[in-house]
Parts: C-alpha cells; sequence; structure tokens
C-alpha cells in the first residue's frame, strides 16, 4: 500500500474512534428526523420515491444512510475503509432495524456487483480522499445501473483556502485553489494528505465517466462545523462552503 495512503488511513481510523466514543449519543440522533439536509432531500425526492438500492461511499458513522432509509431508500450499503467506522454504524443500523450493510474497503475498488445500484451518494468530506478522480468516477458508473444516479454533497473545493478568523474572511497564504493536495492540519483529518479537486475537475471527471450533469449548486453555508462552536468570517455568507451534484448514468 502506498505509504501516503497508509498514514491516512491510520489518521481516519484514529478519528472514527469518536464514532464509538459517542456511540449513545449518535444512536439518539440517529433515532430522530434531520438526518439528511432539507437540500438534499428536496434534490434526492424523485429518486427517493422509486425506493432506490443505494450505495454509499465512505460511508463515515453512517447517520446519512439512516436518514436516506428513513426518506425512502430500500436499502443501503456503505463502503469505509475504517473498520472502526464501519463496525459502529453497523452496529447502530442493527439496533435500528434498518437495511444497512457496511464493507470495509476502499474507494475506488468497491467490493460490489457491476450495476448494483440505484443510487450513489457519497459520504459528506469524501473526496479529499481520492488521489484518482477518474477512477473513483468510473468505479460509480460501473456500480450504478442505467438511469442511475450519482448524489454528492460535499464541502466546496474553495473551504481549504478560509482561515477560521472571526472578524473577516481571509484566505491562507499557504493554500492554492489550484494546488494538488495540503496537510490537513485541523481535527478529524489532522496530519492526513488531502487532495483537492477544483469544481470543473470534479465535473469533468463524472462526464468523462459517461454520467451526465442534472444539476450542480453552491452553498454559503458549509455541512459541517467544529464542536466548539467556531464561528469564522469565511461562513458569513459571502463565500462558498459546500456544493451539491446530482448526475444521472
Amino acid at each position: 500500500m502506498d505509504q501516503v495512503v497508509a498514514n491516512n488511513r491510520v489518521v481516519w481510523e484514529q478519528a472514527s474512534v469518536k464514532h464509538v466514543r459517542e456511540y449513545d449519543e449518535l444512536l439518539e440522533e440517529a433515532r430522530g428526523d434531520g438526518l439528511l439536509f432539507e437540500r438534499e432531500r428536496e434534490l434526492l425526492q424523485p429518486v427517493l420515491a422509486g425506493q432506490p438500492v443505494v450505495v454509499h461511499l465512505q460511508s463515515g458513522h453512517g447517520l446519512d444512510d439512516i436518514g436516506l432509509i428513513k426518506a425512502g431508500a430500500r436499502s443501503v450499503i456503505g463502503i469505509d475503509y475504517s473498520s472502526v467506522a464501519a463496525g459502529a454504524a453497523q452496529r447502530r443500523a442493527r439496533e435500528l432495524g434498518m437495511a444497512c450493510h457496511y464493507l470495509v474497503a476502499e474507494v475506488p475498488g468497491v467490493p460490489v456487483k457491476d450495476g448494483c445500484a440505484d443510487l450513489v451518494y457519497t459520504g459528506k468530506g469524501a473526496l479529499i480522499w481520492m488521489r484518482d478522480l477518474d477512477a473513483w468516477a468510473r468505479d460509480i458508473a460501473r456500480v450504478l445501473r442505467p438511469g442511475g444516479r450519482l448524489f454528492v454533497y460535499e464541502a466546496h473545493p474553495a473551504v481549504p483556502l478560509w482561515t477560521w478568523d472571526e472578524d473577516e474572511p481571509r484566505i491562507r497564504p499557504d493554500r492554492s485553489y489550484f494546488a494538488e493536495s495540503h496537510v490537513n492540519d485541523t481535527f478529524p483529518g489532522n496530519g492526513a494528505r488531502e487532495w483537492q479537486w477544483n469544481l470543473g475537475q470534479i465535473v469533468t471527471a463524472i462526464t468523462e465517466a459517461g454520467l451526465h450533469l442534472e444539476a450542480l449548486e453552491e452553498y454559503a453555508e458549509p455541512f459541517w462545523r467544529p464542536q466548539d462552536d467556531t464561528n469564522a468570517a469565511a461562513w458569513s455568507g459571502r463565500l462558498p462552503n459546500a456544493y451539491a451534484l446530482l448526475a444521472r448514468r
């Protein structure tokens, strides 16, 4: 295994211990509603109305999977290369009687059959772990049935540029929108090497894999905030912090 990938896996396994430590809190959250963002539900409503089989790439704590089941999905296969995260997610799904099954595996190279999914959903904070975006997109096209959808809800590619200063938005002097990668210096990926993919690269990879773009939206509101209630000026509504993408096979 490549040393960068090996190091990133160690970092993610350590970060995923949080999913075990906060198991009861996450279980209680999973019992409620609001596991998907409102705009996610709106964009996915026509797909979820058909009770799709979902493959969730980089599924993390798995709360999105439970949200997808509650919103109409027939079943979800979650893929994550953290055995800690996948194990905790499987336990939660089993306790709640949800049709979710978890596999420990790398992405791309998802160990599921060709054309098995009506919907491929990605974990929030997923693309930063992809060194080969073209291989990622081809794997998605392989997994999707004809007419199936890919849905991405992610941190905007510009997010690594913003500082967490509270007084006004600033761009970090050590980051570039067009850089290949950077070392994460905050939780949960502290010490991991993250790859930077701009929107043009993401859209190009998806379309070259044979998918057709149906929606691409950008949002000022971040999809994730630190638990210490950091209130960065970059989140004031003036800068992009998240995006959603929907594409058809």
